[in-house]
């Protein structure tokens, strides 16, 4: 046992060596909020972006399955799937399965973004963050929340829901949050004219669980291009 056994493996400090190795000093900080913990993350760089306290962000999530006791706890709370397979929106969907993998993005204001030499791979409009509040348990989630959501997102972006033409669901392929999922959905775009196309990369790599919102978030900006 070193000083390094419990500073070097806290998860605050290896959001700090980041930034010591880059020579940042903005905001640093390392975001859990279980699923949605990069996309969170995201969000608050965005807020930090658009009120000047940062000028560049880099935003990333990583998953790593280091023990099997996490898979383990997983597969007795019935949520992996035991076919071995991610069916989202599917009526076969049993479950979800576990992956691995880091996903990272540099988020710029838009006119830094054009100015530099690098490419400007989609443009950010807007981001809302909220909580289930009183929901039906721990790991269920609350349709009511969800649709709040989706509407605070349009509101802020400036949209309705005719202007957007593909939404990337959470969608982890499990009987109980994936219809209410596509309810609140359903809910947010009522009246709409053409359809929405929904999908979840999840189908593709898995949950990477605190990553699995920025991957969601680079897939659709890679779709989008």
């Amino acid at each position: 046992l070193t000083a390094y056994t419990s500073l070097g493996t806290s998860r605050s400090v290896s959001a700090g060596r980041i930034s010591y190795l880059l020579g940042f000093n903005g905001p640093t900080l390392q975001v859990d909020t279980s699923c949605s913990s990069s996309l969170v993350a995201l969000h608050l760089a965005a807020q930090s972006l658009r009120t000047g306290e940062s000028d560049i962000a880099i935003v990333a999530g990583v998953n790593l399955i280091l023990s099997p006791l996490n898979p383990i706890l997983r597969s007795r709370i019935s949520a992996l799937s035991p076919t071995g397979v991610c069916r989202a929106f599917d009526d076969s969907a049993d479950g979800f399965v576990q992956g691995e993998g880091v996903a990272a993005v540099v988020l710029r204001r838009l006119p830094e973004g054009k100015a530099h030499q690098g490419r400007v791979r989609a443009l950010l409009r807007a981001s809302a963050s909220n909580h289930n509040g009183g929901g039906n348990g721990l790991t269920a989630p609350n349709g009511k929340a969800q649709h709040q959501l989706l509407g605070d997102t349009l509101k802020a972006a400036r949209l309705g829901p005719n202007d957007i033409d593909y939404l990337e669901a959470h969608g982890t392929g499990t009987r109980l949050g994936d219809p209410i999922e596509v309810e609140a959905i359903a809910a947010a775009y009522a009246g709409r004219t053409t359809p929405l196309f929904v999908g979840s990369v999840k189908t593709n790599f898995g949950h990477l669980e605190a990553a699995a919102g920025l991957l969601a978030f680079i897939k659709t900006a890679l779709a989008v291009e």
